[in-house]
């Protein structure tokens, strides 16, 4: 998707890290409880520092509807969290991403347009009555209110068995439907393949939806075959995770502990200890006793902090050539620091604004979340 970020002024660029965090600071307390600087996990340590709240994309968006006295919200993330916080938010407050090159890779690789697309083709073959669709919470705002309107909901890392365990009871439809129900699951499909398989169902049970190709690559008796529709879409960091690294882990330490986050590939989180959320991550490593060696399956930055305040345990990345969240590395110190000191000049830039259409039906997708959950 583009996205066109405007390029910063000189002065921003050519500050040292001192000055933005003294100007950074200075905006903050001019701007006072106007302000609500949200920052996801996986932001840049730099970046935390100035966050009044850190958290996974829909915990912090949550966290911004609790603020109603707060006029600017910061969402330093990616655009589809801010979106999911401009949707959740009154009209009153506006959301700011401090660069709208922030992007998602995996919400970016379904789109509206490819996934009604996929929904005509299964209404053609074999129809879309026994089809509950299902999206992550990586999405656009576009996809949350697709869901909705065709009876799906939103999931997220940790509540995505309740969710397809809702989905399969036929909960979303209002009307008794005849057959067993199928899933059509976007745009992740590690999440949905690793919690199908942690509810009982097979890998014959599944089939992959490849956007690119006619009829998603499938032929009829696939999709009659198929209970999960998985669509090929993936998180390009924890796709990076493989069951060698774990091997080497487990070489290095063989009383360690190792914790993979689900967008991961089956065969990685195969080998792991724990499967789980950002949130459940951090839970386990925390919980874990001290001396204890962790290795983590996740994006570096959180790694790299977890160590940081977990100092009597051992605790390491498996991905060895560590590679951070691109997309939410462009959030830094320069933009940080703009987009606070155009707020204080009582400018908004890099507003984020839902369509009122889009966000009555994209609250209809989160509000069943929230109420199977």
């Amino acid at each position: 998707m583009l996205r066109l970020q405007r390029q910063l002024p000189i002065e921003y660029a050519e500050a040292s890290d001192d000055e933005l965090r003294a100007r950074i600071t200075a905006a903050k307390d001019h701007l006072g409880d106007e302000l609500f600087i949200l920052g996801h996990h996986y932001q840049r340590d730099d970046v935390i520092e100035f966050a009044d709240a850190r958290g996974d994309s829909f915990r912090l968006s949550v966290l911004a509807q609790q603020r109603p006295k707060a006029s600017y919200i910061v969402f330093c993330g990616v655009h589809f969290m801010a979106e999911s916080a401009d949707i959740l938010t009154d009209d009153h407050q506006a959301v700011v991403l401090p660069d709208l090159n922030a992007g998602c890779s995996m919400a970016d690789m379904a789109d509206i347009e490819s996934v009604t697309e996929a929904w005509d083709v299964l209404a053609d073959t074999i129809g879309t009555e026994r089809v509950i669709p299902i999206t992550y919470m990586n999405s656009s705002a576009a996809l949350k209110a697709f869901v909705g309107r065709n009876h799906g909901a939103v999931c997220t890392s940790s509540n995505a068995r309740a969710v397809l365990e809702w989905a399969f009871a036929g909960a979303g439809r209002l009307d008794p439907v005849d057959g067993p129900i199928k899933v059509l699951f976007f745009p992740d499909q590690h999440l949905g393949r690793n919690t199908g398989l942690d509810m009982g169902y097979g890998h014959d049970d599944m089939r992959v939806w490849d956007p690119r190709r006619d009829g998603g690559g499938l032929d009829d008796s696939d999709l009659e075959a198929a209970t999960f529709l998985l669509w090929k879409g993936h998180c390009t960091i924890h796709q990076r995770f493989r069951p060698e690294q774990v091997h080497a882990f487990r070489a290095e330490h063989p009383d360690g502990v190792v914790i993979i986050h689900p967008e991961a590939p089956y065969d990685a989180c195969a080998e792991a200890d724990y499967l789980g959320s950002t949130g459940f991550i951090i839970r386990t490593a925390e919980s874990l006793p001290a001396g204890t060696a962790i290795g983590i399956g996740t994006e570096v930055h959180l790694v790299n902090r977890l160590a940081a305040e977990n100092p009597d345990k051992t605790i390491v990345n498996l991905d060895p050539l560590i590679c951070p969240c691109s997309t939410m590395f462009r959030i830094d110190l320069p933009h940080l620091c703009w987009v606070l000191e155009e707020l204080v000049a009582g400018r908004v830039p890099n507003q984020i604004t839902v369509d009122p259409d889009t966000t009555t039906w994209a609250k209809v997708a989160l509000d069943r979340m929230l109420s199977i959950t």
